[in-house]
């Protein structure tokens, strides 16, 4: 599945709504996560957050092979790791706008999160579609930041049955599961477009796209938008 993206502009910042990203590392092979997956699945409802299903491989030895996970799901989480300070790396665990952690079945640590998150300054992102694809804008900061900005291809939803392992048996739903996350340029505070052409076969079976950008420095999200690909 490819995502690509042509040359970047400067523009003028387009207003969007803001967005809490909240990113949940699960696993299909995890019986302590579908309370936190069933979690997820409220928040994904709310306008203002953007919640994502990152489903990691690292349980996948233990009877079931999650469907959803990737090495690269594994990696963000294991980078989450680093910049947190943790030894290891957990199931299931949320991380909110990229400055807090704790477990996802935590309810009110994560809405606290989500809460202090809405304190933080964030830039516009703004996703559209044209006849070549998709259109991001991104607006301007105050002061200049290098960050990275990061396509996401998601699964709107996805009842799964569970065939082995800690889950065997059970019927699960995930919500906003990612599908594909692929970095696809920089962004140095000005304001700039990202045209993001999809093209039908990386697209056939997505229901959304979302742009997350990053603090390269802090890994704080700065700004964030979603666009449903269904309409």
């Amino acid at each position: 599945m490819i995502l690509c993206f042509s040359g970047v502009v400067a523009v003028q910042p387009v207003a969007a709504t803001e967005l809490t990203v909240v990113e949940l590392y699960t696993s299909q092979g995890c019986s302590s996560c579908p309370p936190a997956d069933a979690f997820l699945g409220e928040l994904a409802k709310r306008p203002d957050v953007l919640a994502l299903s990152f489903h990691v491989d690292y349980w996948d030895y233990i009877g079931w092979k999650d469907t959803f996970a990737s090495p690269a799901n594994t990696e963000r989480q294991r980078e989450y790791a680093r910049r947190f300070g943790l030894a290891y790396v957990y199931t299931p665990q949320m991380v909110v706008h990229g400055t807090a952690q704790m477990t996802g079945s935590n309810r009110p640590a994560v809405l606290n999160g989500i809460a202090q998150a809405k304190t933080m300054p964030t830039i516009d992102v703004d996703l559209s579609r044209n006849a070549g694809g998709v259109s991001v804008s991104i607006g301007a900061a105050k002061s200049a930041e290098q960050a990275s900005v990061y396509a996401v291809l998601i699964d709107r939803e996805h009842l799964s049955r569970i065939g082995r392992g800690e889950n065997g048996g059970k019927e699960i739903k995930y919500s906003n599961v990612v599908r594909k996350l692929e970095r696809l340029t920089s962004w140095n505070g000005k304001a700039m477009t990202v045209a993001l052409p999809i093209d039908e076969a990386s697209t056939q079976d997505r229901d959304a796209c979302a742009v997350i950008v990053q603090s390269d420095q802090s890994g704080m999200i700065l700004g964030a938008a979603m666009l449903n690909l269904r309409n």
